[in-house]
C-alpha cells in the first residue's frame, strides 16, 4: 500500500465523535418535539450547503447560482406529487434525476473562464429558471406558488404530521445517506484529484488528471444533492414558490459555509446548525432587525477568525470528514 493510499484510508476512518453526533441528531426530534420543524430545516440547509461545498471547498469552483438546482428539485418534486403520484421517495428520486441532468448541462458553463465569469454564468442560470417558473404560471403557479401538494406516507407507513416529526426524520435520513455517499466520494482517489484541481489546475492537467471530466462529474453530483435538498423542502412543506430560485438562497448557503468552513463535509452541517439557530433566535427577539445582528456576527467572524470565535468547531474540524 502506497503512502497516498494509507493517507486516504486514515482520513476516511470514522472519528469517535461522529456516531455520537448522528445519534444525537436522530434523537433530537424526540428530545425537542416543539422544534421538530426547525430540525427539519437544519437538515435541509445542511444538505444544500454540503452540495455547494463539494463544488467550492473541494474543487475551488465559485458559484452564485446553486439555487438553480435547489429550485428545480423543489418544483420537480412538487409537480410530481401533484400530477403523477404522491409517493415521496419516488418524487425525491425524480427530483434528483432532474437536478443531475441540469448539473450535467450546466457543467459545460464552468469549464472555462475566471472565477468572476463563473459567478455571473451560474447566477444567470438561476435567474433564467426563476423567470421561467414565473412565466409558466399555468404549470408552476407563478408568483402565487405551487399549492395543493399532498404527499403520501413515507414507505407507506409514516404519514407527515403537523408536529413535523416525520418530516424531521425523513430529512435527517436522506441527509445521512447522502452524507455517507459524499464521504465515500471525497475520500476516494477521485476526491484526491478534485483537491489537486482546486490547488493548482495547470499542475493537475500536467500530471494527467482529466480536469474537464472531473469538473463535470463533481458539478453534476453536487447538483443532484442540491436538488434533493430542494425536493425535501417542497415535500415537507407541501409548497413550492419562486423563493426557491431567488438569489438569497445561493447567498445564504454561502454564508452557511462561511460559518462552518469549506473543504470538509461537516462544515455545511455545523454552519447550518449555527446559522438556523441564530436566525430563529434573532428573529424572535428582534423580528425587524434580526438580519442586522446576523450580518454583524458574520463580520466579526471574518475579522476575528472562525477558529478563535468558534473554538468548539475547531476541534471537530481537526478530526472531521
Amino acid at each position: 500500500m502506497t503512502h497516498a493510499q494509507q493517507s486516504l484510508q486514515l482520513t476516511s476512518r470514522w472519528k469517535p465523535w461522529e456516531p455520537v453526533l448522528w445519534v444525537f441528531a436522530f434523537i433530537a426530534p424526540v428530545l425537542l418535539p416543539s422544534h421538530a420543524a426547525l430540525i427539519n430545516e437544519i437538515a435541509i440547509v445542511a444538505l444544500f450547503a454540503m452540495s455547494l461545498d463539494l463544488v467550492l471547498g473541494y474543487t475551488g469552483i465559485v458559484s452564485l447560482g446553486h439555487a438553480a438546482f435547489f429550485g428545480l428539485g423543489a418544483y420537480t418534486a412538487a409537480l410530481f406529487a401533484k400530477h403523477v403520484m404522491p409517493d415521496p421517495l419516488v418524487g425525491l428520486a425524480v427530483a434528483i434525476a432532474a437536478s443531475l441532468l441540469l448539473g450535467l448541462v450546466g457543467s459545460l458553463t464552468i469549464q472555462r473562464g475566471s472565477d468572476l465569469t463563473r459567478l455571473m454564468v451560474t447566477l444567470g442560470v438561476a435567474l433564467i429558471l426563476l423567470e421561467l417558473a414565473n412565466k409558466l404560471d399555468w404549470l408552476t403557479g407563478g408568483a402565487d406558488g405551487l399549492q395543493g401538494v399532498n404527499l403520501g406516507p413515507v414507505l407507506g407507513a409514516f404519514a407527515f404530521d403537523l408536529s413535523g416529526r416525520t418530516a424531521a426524520y425523513y430529512s435527517l435520513t436522506v441527509l445521512l445517506l447522502l452524507f455517507l455517499l459524499a464521504r465515500r466520494f471525497v475520500h476516494s482517489p477521485f476526491g484526491a484529484t478534485l483537491k489537486a484541481i482546486r490547488d493548482n489546475r495547470l499542475r493537475a492537467m500536467a500530471i494527467g488528471i482529466p480536469v474537464g471530466a472531473r469538473l463535470t462529474a463533481v458539478y453534476t453530483f453536487a447538483a443532484g444533492l442540491a436538488g434533493a435538498a430542494g425536493a425535501l423542502l417542497a415535500q415537507t412543506t407541501g409548497f413550492a414558490s419562486l423563493d426557491v430560485f431567488e438569489f438569497h438562497r445561493s447567498a445564504d448557503v454561502l454564508l452557511v459555509l462561511v460559518v462552518g468552513g469549506t473543504g470538509w463535509l461537516y462544515g455545511g452541517v455545523a454552519g447550518a446548525i449555527v446559522f438556523k439557530l441564530m436566525q430563529d433566535a434573532l428573529s424572535t427577539i428582534t423580528p425587524q432587525y434580526w438580519t442586522f445582528w446576523l450580518g454583524l456576527f458574520l463580520v466579526v467572524l471574518v475579522q476575528v477568525g472562525r477558529e478563535r470565535l468558534l473554538k468548539p468547531w475547531t476541534w471537530f474540524r481537526k478530526g472531521g470528514a
